[in-house]
């Protein structure tokens, strides 16, 4: 188990580093609001408060843990010397934050020799801050969380995301297709640290996706397994781009096992 005094280190520091990106974002939103860039396709957007919050978080890490390594979506990559890497989405659910919608957030992760040990996702628009620590627990505003019961699988109400390329979405439309049915419904909320933190507080009962990144998912997948989730790729496998399912056990083995079967690994 990592040192106590180290893991309360990086807590505070994700945790400051999520809830000033997280303000700077919700209070600083200019009215005119427009697209900087664009990233994997001309729907996949980079806005100029992307870049506002990756350079606040990036220089409040530096100058906190000069020595640990960064990497974070808006194309910030450096090594590091320390054996703590932080992994960052600066502003997770981009599309929505543009457009005026709640569910976007600010999603930090320590990740120690390869393995997160701390997660905290800020949703400014709910007021909501996530955090877990390994071995620690999931917890929303300081209380303890944890995720939904079981429901039959023909219950389970499932949360998802579709990629932003245009032959990976209809093959994931396919999948959807299949899997509707057969649950109470689907979900589609476009933050995937959000959605991950929403499985960890019992308001989705699983979810999947296809295509996430590392920043992604590095806070959320700790998160709710820290909420009593099961996470894995496919079968036998870790979370990966190829495929994140997150769900509390009796759900997340019928999911996992279906997406295999449907393909939802591959485009």
């Amino acid at each position: 188990m990592p040192n106590p005094e180290l893991l309360a280190e990086l807590l505070d520091v994700a945790v400051d580093a999520a809830t000033r990106a997280g303000a700077l974002l919700r209070d600083g939103r200019p009215a005119d609001l427009g697209v900087a860039a664009t990233k994997s396709s001309p729907v996949d957007v980079v806005t100029e408060m992307d870049l506002a919050s990756e350079k606040l978080v990036l220089e409040l890490i530096s100058g906190r843990r000069p020595d640990d390594g960064y990497l974070g979506e808006e194309g910030a990559d450096r090594p590091g010397t320390s054996g703590v890497r932080w992994v960052v989405d600066p502003l997770d659910g981009t599309v929505n934050y543009l457009y005026g919608l709640p569910s976007w957030g600010v999603s930090v992760a320590a990740e120690l020799d390869g393995r997160a040990v701390v997660g905290v996702v800020a949703v400014p628009a709910r007021d909501e801050l996530f955090h877990a620590v390994l071995g620690g627990g999931a917890f929303l505003n300081r209380r303890p969380v944890s995720c939904r019961p079981a429901p039959p699988w023909g219950q389970a109400l499932v949360g998802t995301g579709f990629n932003y390329v245009q032959h990976a979405r209809v093959h994931q439309a396919e999948v959807l297709h299949a899997l509707m049915p057969e649950v109470r419904d689907i979900r589609r909320a476009g933050a995937a640290a959000v959605d991950l933190c929403d499985v960890a507080a019992g308001r989705l009962d699983a979810f999947y996706e296809r295509g996430l990144q590392p920043w992604d998912m590095a806070a959320g997948v700790l998160i709710a397994r820290e909420a009593g989730a099961l996470a894995g790729g496919r079968p036998g496998e870790e979370p990966h781009g190829g495929l994140t399912v997150t769900a509390p056990p009796g759900v997340f083995e019928p999911l996992q096992t279906r997406l295999d079967e449907l393909g939802a690994w591959h485009d």
